[in-house]
């Protein structure tokens, strides 16, 4: 039962940031300040919640033991943020999520290394059948690169999926400390390593607010970060690292859609074949392998 509600806890959490693409698009800020803000009211946002409403308090024993994985993979969070949003910038959302879903092919080929778990024949090609549905998805076949900008954004995005994956790979190691906790450390710490970069980057009287871009930032905090990042860590201890990221591909998946529908990028016919792909290897991964 434990496993279900971990499973449908990831499920959600995929699919809120699937989302946070188009809203990237609709916020017109420095991708250095829009991280910043992100960490700062989802921490701002859990505290509230479990000092506040929930009445609990942090353990700082729990904390003090995870601190070192809590502190790298919290500053590794920030920056992916960052070059996540800049890949956005100069390419496609779909082309940038792409990019970005690299990130879990290197994590299930790293954790039968680092976690001792095997890579099954049906899990390679279910993670093989499931990123060829994405570079259908993405259009590439059909349309290739738009030049040295659409590069840039290609790079940037397999930069956010590096550190993406180190992060996933680091939480694997943070144990017997809860969802709210762990997030709370490593979204404060996210905006406390980003602090300092975006002060010294950024010109601030150039910078022009306007009531909806701070309504979409809040949004952003509370919702893709603070609930979409607690449903995230608490899901990733009660499921192996292979089955966390084969259930990410479903981040991109609704990105890709949501840009169609939206931003009216196309996808196509190829682009519902990858999409389909994608899909339809995480189900058969996980009911075959629950079946078996």
């Amino acid at each position: 039962m434990n496993n279900n509600r971990d499973k449908l806890m990831m499920i959600a959490a995929m699919t809120i940031f699937g989302t946070i693409g188009i809203f990237r698009k609709y916020i017109p800020l420095p991708s250095s300040l829009l991280a910043l803000a992100r960490g700062i009211i989802g921490t701002a946002f859990l505290l509230l919640l479990v000092l506040v409403i929930k009445r609990d308090k942090l353990s700082t024993e729990a904390i003090r033991r995870n601190l070192v994985f809590l502190v790298i993979s919290g500053a590794l969070i920030g920056f992916n943020w960052i070059l996540l949003f800049e890949a956005y910038q100069y390419t496609t959302v779909a082309t940038a999520t792409l990019c970005y879903y690299m990130a879990p092919v290197i994590v299930v080929l790293v954790s039968p290394f680092l976690f001792k778990e095997r890579l099954t024949p049906l899990k390679a090609v279910c993670v093989a059948v499931a990123l060829a549905g994405m570079v259908f998805v993405s259009g590439i076949p059909q349309s290739g690169f738009a030049g040295m900008s659409e590069l840039k954004g290609i790079l940037l995005g397999l930069g956010a999926a590096t550190f993406y994956a180190i992060v996933v790979i680091l939480n694997q190691y943070i144990k017997d400390i809860s969802a709210y906790d762990k997030t709370i450390m490593q979204l404060g710490t996210a905006a406390v390593a980003l602090l300092p970069y975006t002060l010294l980057t950024e010109n601030f009287a150039d910078i022009t607010f306007t009531p909806v871009s701070i309504i979409m930032l809040i949004f952003v905090g509370i919702v893709h970060t603070g609930i979409a990042y607690t449903l995230y860590f608490g899901s990733m201890s009660g499921l192996k690292a292979q089955t966390i990221a084969l259930f990410s591909y479903i981040d991109p998946v609704v990105a890709i859609i949501l840009s169609a529908l939206i931003l009216q990028e196309n996808i196509g016919l190829w682009g519902v074949i990858g999409a389909v792909m994608v899909l339809g290897s995480t189900m058969v991964s996980e009911l075959l392998g629950e079946k078996k």
